[in-house]
């Protein structure tokens, strides 16, 4: 099910569009829409801070009083949330500040069905494309969803792998490096260094003949014969090109 907060202080705006949300096709949606209303970018903040309200999609008026849509929108980039924000406005005075904090869409009002239904279609395919971008992985007590960039490099530990990630902590996993590197093949980025380390490309920081540097300071030494296939991977990963020579 999807989150979608309406935030506007005129209450016919709100319902106007809750109403054409609820006839909104559904493609591509893998649920459905549940949509909540705020008269006002305090409510809406109050919700998600005392209330633990996450909305997967925002509906933001940019002129409101006490607290604009611009300023809301400024604190709810400051509290790293996972939703897209679409401001919706009479004026075109503010779209380049707006687009400047990242928002997903800027809505003119009167706010058409065609438009709204459009943004939420950009809005749902930026959903599905950024969960194709975690892993599940099954530890020894629990389920865990990881975002495939936070991984920095894996290690064979026997019979266990062990799944470096970027926050400095780590995963054990009761599975072989096979089965691991086909769970990771899905992201080009990673790619296998020797029997043991499996590395992700995006967080070196020098590859050498004989070892690497990741960005989260270690190092792993490479077996003889494995840096012209890396070497190859890292920068076809990057330029979309192989190195050529040996």
């Amino acid at each position: 099910m999807y989150q979608i907060a309406l935030c506007d202080d005129e209450p016919t705006e709100l319902h106007t569009m809750e109403r054409m949300l609820r006839s909104y096709p559904g493609h591509p949606i893998k649920g459905p829409l549940a949509v909540r209303q705020f008269e006002s970018a305090d409510a809406l903040l109050f919700a998600i801070e005392q209330e633990s309200y996450v909305p997967d999609l925002i509906f933001l008026d940019i002129y409101m009083p006490t607290l604009s849509g611009l300023e809301a929108a400024k604190k709810l980039a400051g509290m790293n949330l996972p939703c897209r924000i679409v401001f919706l406005t009479s004026s075109k005075d503010h779209a380049l500040e707006a687009f400047a904090l990242n928002v997903l869409h800027y809505l003119v009002k009167p706010v058409s069905e065609a438009s709204l239904f459009a943004a939420v279609d950009r809005a749902l395919a930026q959903f599905e494309k950024d969960t194709a971008r975690y892993l599940l992985f099954q530890t020894e007590n629990q389920l865990r969803r990881i975002a495939a960039d936070d991984i920095v490099y894996c290690e064979a530990q026997r019979k266990t792998q062990c799944v470096y990630l970027k926050n400095g902590k780590h995963l054990i996993l009761h599975m072989t490096m096979n089965r691991l590197y086909e769970m990771l093949a899905a992201h080009q980025e990673f790619a296998k260094a020797g029997a043991s380390y499996i590395v992700n490309l995006k967080h070196i920081e020098r590859l050498g003949t004989q070892a690497l540097q990741l960005d989260n300071g270690e190092e792993i030494y490479l077996p003889r014969g494995s840096y012209k296939t890396l070497s190859d991977r890292y920068f076809n990963h990057y330029f979309g090109t192989e190195m050529e020579g040996d």
